[in-house]
């Protein structure tokens, strides 16, 4: 039977309750993740919907590392068909079609790309690498949710993206891939696991393993909210903390198991106005490849590809960095961007798990799952698109008796109810007293769940008013946000519940304290507390922004960390 999948505070509260229970003969749990990005969330989920007890960990917030920060790009990965990893190519197409179509059709949705042609030569090897990607697409067991890929002359380009210099080309190949926002997909996979009966608590640290001779059975974790340490104990544990790898595996004596290489991208957010495009454009630079994505009334240009062994909470986009996108980025278009249009700038690392030496540009993101000690399974590496294969990987490996994984029949909360929603929308529309393009932005975030925020508006009314300082969001959307989206702190809301600190350019500045008023009313904060959530929020965005005028990591790190975590 499932339960109600809202990640309030109250449910916060009796999901450590109940992992602090665990230490009841008899009582421990079956499996505790630990991670809250999209490969526990998932792995949480796997979990909980073959039957055993299950609890998850997050030290910070959901999604709050790399899961938040990537191109937000739901793909098999082009790139990998040069690297002739067909199978990692073949897997992802699979999983994309399956969340296009069944898993997320509200969350992801289809995306359409340029690949520029500057050389006559360029048109066969790019259209046999695109047949080949539409092929391993096709041949999946899910449908492939996107068109095929077609080839484009030069005048024809120029219809579809009058910014491009179509003059320096010889025509481009256009096909599709998805898009998600990335934050988003991993709240609906740890509500869909809340749903099944997971325990979900974000802002609890582990700090230590327990153990019976060589065996881990659970772990000690601090809640930060309320300054409380509590032991949960479970037959096996199973990390999926990401960057955070050598960390846990420090803690279990077990280091090394595990090679796992942080690798910074960087991204940048400019008006969609900026450039007049109906699709995307992808292309190489020398060390990585460049994505131009259509984002909402926004372009979400990305990404660099470099080693970084800094502050794994904050990693900071330097200087250097922004001007090497934007010059790349310059070769393709007639008016060359400059700093001045960067609305928003996004600085992630992905966990690639190390193999020979070579530059993490080239590392495979194929996923490694090992079980260094009994009782503790770690699993590294992989991408966003592959999470369900990457989480039923790791319980086949922590929990082998378990029952099959189901997971590819469980669809996302908000995925019930979302085609009929779309067809509803005018009806909506009428009866809520908003716009249809509010409704459908409402419908791209939340799904069937929309009926859960129009019960807000239809209750308080004053909620249906947009946010002061980030009008493209109904002050119920911060409500939402704390009472089913298990946001704590303002950076929550700002930064992965909505996506003001990278939409707007102020970075969210003007809206910070209208939301932060709001949050208040929900969980109890008093003028002190309050002030203390602004202020932090604007000087962690104070120091973002002296991060990115710094031409070296090293100083570009120091400035961000100069606004630590809330706590």
């Amino acid at each position: 039977m499932t339960q109600a999948s809202a990640l309030s505070p109250e449910a916060r509260d009796t999901a450590l309750d109940a992992l602090a229970a665990t230490g009841v003969v008899g009582a421990e749990l079956d499996v505790l993740v630990v991670g809250g990005g999209i490969v526990g969330a998932g792995t949480a989920l796997d979990a909980v919907t073959r039957g055993l007890a299950t609890g998850l960990l997050e030290q910070r917030d959901l999604a709050s590392g790399t899961s938040s920060r990537s191109s937000k790009l739901v793909h098999g990965g082009l790139r990998y068909l040069e690297m002739y990893d067909f199978g990692l190519v073949r897997e992802a197409l699979e999983e994309r079609g399956l969340l296009l179509t069944r898993l997320a059709p509200h969350l992801v949705r289809p995306v359409p790309f340029l690949y520029p042609l500057h050389h006559t030569w360029e048109r066969p090897y790019v259209g046999a690498g695109l047949l080949l990607y539409d092929a391993l697409a096709m041949a999946g067991k899910y449908d492939m949710g996107v068109p095929k890929h077609a080839h484009l002359f030069r005048k024809q380009v120029a219809r579809i993206a009058p910014d491009l210099n179509v003059e320096a080309l010889k025509g481009a190949v256009r096909y599709y891939d998805a898009q998600v926002d990335d934050a988003r997909l991993v709240l609906a996979v740890a509500r869909t696991a809340a749903s099944h009966g997971a325990h979900v608590a974000t802002r609890t640290r582990v700090v230590g393993f327990l153990r019976e001779g060589d065996r881990v059975v659970g772990v000690r974790a601090l809640d930060l909210e309320a300054d409380r340490e509590i032991e949960v104990r479970a037959k096996v544990v199973v990390n999926a903390a990401g960057v955070w790898t050598d960390e846990i595996q420090e803690m279990v004596g077990g280091r090394g198991a595990l090679n796992v290489q942080a690798s910074k991208g960087i991204h940048l957010v400019v008006p969609r106005d900026r450039i007049r495009s109906e699709a995307g454009f992808i292309t190489r630079t020398e060390t990585s490849v460049l994505f131009v994505i259509p984002w909402g009334r926004h372009w979400i240009i990305g990404t660099t590809d470099t080693d970084w062994n800094l502050d794994k909470a904050h990693p900071a986009a330097s200087r250097t960095d922004i001007e090497y996108l934007l010059a790349n980025v310059n070769t393709l278009l007639r008016e060359p961007l400059d700093l001045a249009d960067v609305e928003g700038v996004y600085a992630g690392l992905r966990p690639l798990v190390r193999g020979a030496r070579e530059p993490s540009s080239r590392i495979s993101r194929e996923h490694t799952v090992v079980a260094p000690v009994p009782g503790l399974v770690m699993i590294a590496g992989g991408k966003l698109t592959t999470y369900r294969v990457m989480a039923k990987d790791a319980i086949d490996v922590a929990v082998p008796d378990a029952r099959p994984c189901i997971t590819d029949r469980i669809p996302l909360v908000g995925a019930d109810g979302y085609l009929a929603r779309s067809n509803q929308r005018a009806l909506i529309s009428r009866r809520a007293g908003i716009s249809v393009g509010r409704v459908d932005h409402l419908l791209g975030r939340y799904g069937g769940l929309v009926d859960e925020v129009l019960a807000l508006l239809a209750t308080r009314p004053e909620l249906a008013q947009p946010l002061e300082g980030a009008d493209d969001f109904l002050t119920a959307e911060v409500v939402y946000a704390v009472t089913h989206e298990g946001a704590r702190h303002l950076d929550d809301v700002l930064t992965r519940r909505t996506r003001i600190s990278i939409e707007t350019f102020d970075r969210g500045v003007q809206a910070a304290g209208p939301a932060a008023r709001l949050m208040a009313g929900e969980l109890g904060w008093d003028d002190a507390r309050l002030a203390e959530e602004v202020d932090h929020y604007l000087r962690r965005v104070e120091a973002e922004r002296q991060s990115q005028t710094m031409l070296t990591d090293q100083e570009a790190d120091e400035a961000r960390v100069s606004a630590p975590d809330i706590v």
